[in-house]
């Protein structure tokens, strides 16, 4: 640990790279291979994409009338296959992540990724994009025996990236991530460009992000 060090943990989807057609494209091979045909919309789910499978799996049982989640947990596998198999297909970064990675590392911050996909998915996403090292270790929903909002989870990212759990923010785009700020003790930055919109300043973040460009002077003006 440098206590010296700025950290930045961030998560994945929904804040580094808008996955939300190819997690979409998953859920829909599952209704099709059912029978159901496409249930839900690339746009519209978007939001319902970010929040994991089983929410997507939901969702669309929910408009076929189909209740319980013995459905759900019989997909589930299935859903990851599907995704696996095509992880990268519309997927991409916002636009500036890359370069505030690159910003916030060339200036001596640790930066990390939490996040609550799989570890073996986030790797391989972030491998196709042409980016596995830039963002620091990663952290995934199966690497330790906890996740966000559980507050190790990010304790976990923070370590592994040689920073300083005090002087640490997490960026992330939901409630989970918020939470997760909140029970570490940390100031949370959410994206206001994910599936949430600007919907997220309600959750009363330390700051919102319009734009990466940004990050650099939000985790100094919050870590001084």
């Amino acid at each position: 640990m440098d206590t010296r060090r700025k950290t930045v943990i961030l998560d994945l989807d929904g804040t580094l790279v808008d996955t939300g057609a190819d997690l979409i494209a998953a859920a829909n091979a599952c209704f099709r291979e059912l029978g159901h045909g496409d249930l839900l919309d690339p746009e519209a789910d978007k939001a319902t994409a970010f929040r994991g499978g089983r929410a997507m799996l939901r969702l669309g049982f929910a408009r076929l009338g189909l209740g319980g989640e013995a459905r759900v947990d019989a997909q589930y596998p299935r859903l990851l296959e599907h995704y696996d198999d095509a992880v990268c297909v519309h997927s991409a970064f916002y636009p500036g992540a890359v370069d505030a990675a690159q910003a916030l590392a060339a200036r001596g911050d640790a930066v990390g990724i939490a996040t609550n996909k799989p570890y073996g998915l986030a790797d391989k996403l972030l491998r196709a994009l042409g980016h596995r090292d830039t963002f620091g270790p990663l952290i995934g929903a199966d690497t330790l025996a906890v996740r966000k909002p559980d507050p190790a989870h990010f304790f976990e990212a923070v370590d592994r990236a040689g920073g300083d759990r005090a002087r640490a923010v997490l960026v992330g785009d939901t409630e989970t991530d918020r939470t997760t700020a909140r029970n570490a003790g940390v100031a949370s930055v959410l994206v206001s460009f994910g599936p949430e919109g600007e919907a997220v300043a309600e959750l009363a973040p330390e700051a919102l992000l319009d734009r990466f460009s940004d990050l650099p002077l939000i985790v100094d003006r919050l870590l001084g």
